[in-house]
C-alpha cells in the first residue's frame, strides 16, 4: 500500500475530510441521499469550508421526505445541494419497454433501473470532479467489508471517511452535534433509497434489509459502489443496450 494511502487509512474522518478539502478544493464534492452517514459527512465538511459542495441523485422516485432534506441542508448549512437528474429520454425509453415498476420483476430489471436513474447520471456528474465522499461503512454489509477510507486509484478519488465507524459512532456524532436526521428514520427505516424500493425494517433484520426486500439472494447494492457478478452484469448490459437502442429509434 502506498505511503499516502497507508497514512490516510490511519487518519480520522475529520482529518481525511480536511485533507480532501485542502487537496482538491472545488473539485471535491460530497454525495449523499441524506442518510445518517451522509449527513455526518455534510456536517463535518460544512465546519471545514464555507464553500462545501454537496450533491444528490434525484431518481424521480424519491420519497417526499428526501426532498425535505434538501431544503433542510440549505437552511441549516447554507449549502445549495447540486441535484443530479437522469437523462429523461433514457427513463422514457426504459418505461416504454418495461413499465414504471420493472424492478419488482427480477434483479436484472432492478439493476437496469438503478443504472439509468442513478449510476449513469452519477458517472456524468463525476467527470468534472477530482474527488468525492460517500457514507459507506464496512459494517453495513459483506460487500462493503473491505472499503478503503480513500481509494486513490479511483477516478475521481473515492473517499469513505466513515469506513471504520460503527452505527453507534454515527448515532453519537449526530446526537452530539444536533445533525439533522432524515424523517423516515423515525418510521423504522434504517436505509433509505427510492420510495418503491425501500421499507422499514423488522426487529432482528440487518440495516439494509429494507432495500429491495423482495430479492432473496441478490446483493443489496444499486451498482454505484459495487457492480453485480458477471452473469448479472451481462444481462443488465443487454437490457441497457435495448433501452438505448429504443431511445435512438
Amino acid at each position: 500500500m502506498p505511503i499516502l494511502q497507508q497514512n490516510l487509512e490511519q487518519a480520522t474522518a475529520a482529518e481525511i475530510l480536511s485533507w480532501a478539502v485542502e487537496t482538491y478544493g472545488d473539485g471535491f464534492i460530497v454525495s449523499t441521499s441524506f442518510q445518517a452517514e451522509g449527513m455526518v459527512i455534510v456536517d463535518m465538511v460544512a465546519r471545514l469550508t464555507k464553500t462545501a459542495r454537496v450533491m444528490t441523485l434525484d431518481t424521480g422516485r424519491l420519497p417526499a421526505e428526501t426532498y425535505q432534506m434538501i431544503e433542510t441542508v440549505r437552511d441549516r448549512y447554507g449549502i445549495t445541494v447540486e441535484v443530479v437528474f437522469p437523462e429523461a429520454s433514457e427513463v422514457e425509453s426504459m418505461v416504454a419497454l418495461h413499465g414504471p415498476n420493472l424492478f419488482y420483476r427480477e434483479t436484472a430489471m432492478r439493476m437496469l433501473c438503478c443504472d439509468i436513474r442513478k449510476s449513469r447520471p452519477l458517472e456524468r456528474k463525476l467527470k468534472g470532479m477530482k474527488a468525492w465522499a460517500v457514507g459507506l461503512r464496512r459494517s453495513q454489509n459483506e460487500s462493503r467489508s473491505e472499503v478503503l477510507k480513500v481509494d486513490l486509484k479511483a477516478d475521481p478519488v473515492k473517499i469513505s471517511p466513515l469506513a471504520d465507524w460503527t452505527q453507534e459512532q454515527v448515532d453519537e456524532y449526530i446526537r452530539q452535534n444536533d445533525v439533522p436526521r432524515h424523517p423516515l428514520y423515525a418510521r423504522g427505516y434504517t436505509s433509505i433509497g427510492c420510495a418503491p424500493c425501500t421499507r422499514a425494517v423488522e426487529a432482528g433484520e440487518d440495516e439494509r434489509a429494507g432495500r429491495w426486500w423482495w430479492e432473496r439472494d441478490a446483493d443489496k447494492e444499486c451498482g454505484i459502489h459495487f457492480t453485480p457478478d458477471g452473469k448479472a452484469q451481462r444481462t443488465v448490459d443487454v437490457l441497457l443496450e435495448q433501452v438505448l437502442g429504443n431511445k435512438r429509434a
